[in-house]
């Protein structure tokens, strides 16, 4: 039975849950991992997603014919969790690196390649970037050991990236390589994004060396024994996941109800009210697993400090245009490598250009004859562009393609996918404000927390998120069941 399109009867929770309903708000990955980390464990689950569709940000679609991704396209594979639950859900076999991991910076008016030896675009040498800087950019990051030590105070608790490493290395590397990264990742602005919450190790590390390059070089040396691919897609696209995670669930007993939004949550004697629709749903407890928009909304009497947390947290949209090209002409034209970013210094359309029939094997399937790539558009507080007609930022994507690669010729099909309020922003202070959120639910019993919002946007972040909303959940029930049992085991 597929799990997104229908329920199964629970089965009977396993020993050491205390047997009542756990109510999951939100079918996102996070949501979806929660419900299986709480099912697997013998949980009674119902997921209640708002929307018709599974997955947030992670969504399979078919263009000319040929599988797409539509959302994101890969996960960190270095970090266990993601990969992990691919595995438990059937996926394994259809786990695939990149085939290509070489790409470029399209800045200066030319395709310049990535450069290697860095972290999240700092440089641990001037080496490293020698031909995508200025050769006085690359003189100013030599110069860093003319600068007096780091200084902890100064970096204090947070500090943005692009603040450190401007003072540090100069603005050069911040506009030409820190910010097309760290905009592909948060389609955020480098000035304001937290090193602490995007680049952990980095702050770490320059917390207890004199210079940034040296906590560059400290970060990579970590890293040196790490094996196998950094990134793993799937084949037929990471859209995939949601539904196998879906179908785990309804297979372990669990429901998922769609086009099922929430109204509103209330506390009981024994535990939660769900009020979705008409209908209201006894629960043990709640994993809220939205938006923080939507979860800020459903905490405002519950939690006034929370609500108020979660409603300051901003997020930037975007969009994706997939295009399909006749293989021939692309081929014809297109650089090696697996596509290339751009810096928003550059005043261009596009951030970033994937080429997906080179970056993964699974995009021939069915498409022989055609090339499958796409564009990213919208950085956060520089949405104007998203505004636009379907058609008109495909003709953008069509004109900085062209201008990048040479790519003029027609595509044989397109299509716009529009993410809005898609990535949260991580700004100086976010792992504190996470404290703050936490600190309030945790005065609610039996409701835990998890998603995008909180301790990272990536899919592997997001699944470790859910896990540790469910273990919460999980460890509160079997004390509970213990006490009220007597404490048998």
């Amino acid at each position: 039975m597929n799990g997104i399109n229908g329920a199964q009867t629970a089965r009977t929770p396993g020993r050491g849950h205390g047997g009542g309903r756990t109510v999951v708000i939100g079918g996102g990955i996070a949501g979806l991992a929660a419900a299986h980390r709480l099912a697997a464990a013998g949980a009674r689950v119902t997921l209640l997603e708002a929307t018709t569709r599974l997955g947030g940000k992670l969504e399979a679609g078919e263009l000319a014919g040929a599988p797409v991704d539509l959302g994101a396209e890969s996960m960190l594979a270095r970090r266990p969790e993601a990969v992990e639950l691919a595995r438990a859900v059937g996926l394994a076999d259809r786990l695939q690196p990149p085939a290509t991991a070489t790409a470029a910076v399209w800045t200066r008016d030319a395709l310049r390649p990535m450069p290697k030896g860095h972290v999240m675009g700092v440089p641990g040498d001037a080496a490293a970037l020698t031909g995508l800087l200025s050769a006085e950019g690359t003189a100013r990051i030599a110069a860093e050991g003319d600068l007096p030590p780091l200084d902890p105070d100064r970096i204090g608790d947070d500090v943005a990236v692009g603040e450190l490493v401007a003072a540090r290395l100069g603005r050069e590397v911040v506009d030409r390589l820190v910010e097309p990264l760290l905009g592909g990742v948060y389609a955020g602005d480098a000035y304001r994004i937290s090193l602490r919450a995007a680049v952990p190790k980095l702050y770490e590390e320059a917390r207890r060396h004199p210079s940034l390059t040296e906590a560059v070089r400290a970060v990579q040396r970590a890293a040196a024994g790490a094996s196998g691919p950094a990134f793993m897609g799937i084949a037929g696209g990471i859209g995939a996941l949601p539904g196998a995670v879906a179908d785990a669930v309804t297979a372990l007993g669990g429901e998922i109800r769609l086009d099922a939004p929430v109204h509103e949550l209330t506390r009981t004697a024994s535990g939660w009210r769900v009020r979705s629709g008409a209908e209201l749903i006894e629960a043990e407890s709640v994993v809220l697993a939205a938006p923080a928009w939507s979860a800020s909304e459903l905490l405002a009497r519950l939690a006034p400090a929370a609500s108020a947390e979660l409603a300051a947290v901003e997020y930037a949209s975007m969009a994706l245009v997939t295009l399909a090209y006749r293989r021939a002409d692309a081929e014809a034209v297109l650089p090696a490598g697996s596509g290339f970013l751009v810096p928003p210094v550059d005043g261009r359309t596009i951030k970033a250009s994937t080429f997906s029939s080179r970056k993964w094997r699974w995009t021939d399937e069915g498409s022989d004859d055609l090339f499958l790539l796409r564009t990213s558009v919208g950085r956060h507080a520089e949405e104007e562009h998203l505004h636009r007609e379907d058609a008109e930022l495909v003709a953008a994507s069509r004109t900085d393609l062209a201008a990048a690669t040479g790519l003029a010729a027609a595509p044989v099909a397109s299509v716009v996918t529009r993410w809005t309020g898609g990535l949260p922003q991580y700004p100086v202070g976010h792992l504190r404000r996470v404290e703050r959120i936490r600190a309030a639910v945790a005065g609610l019993p039996g409701l835990a927390v998890c998603g995008a919002a909180y301790d990272g946007v990536g899919i592997p972040a997001c699944v470790a998120s859910a896990h540790r909303a469910a273990d919460e959940i999980l460890a509160a029930a079997t004390l509970a069941y213990g006490t009220a049992g007597g404490g048998r085991e």
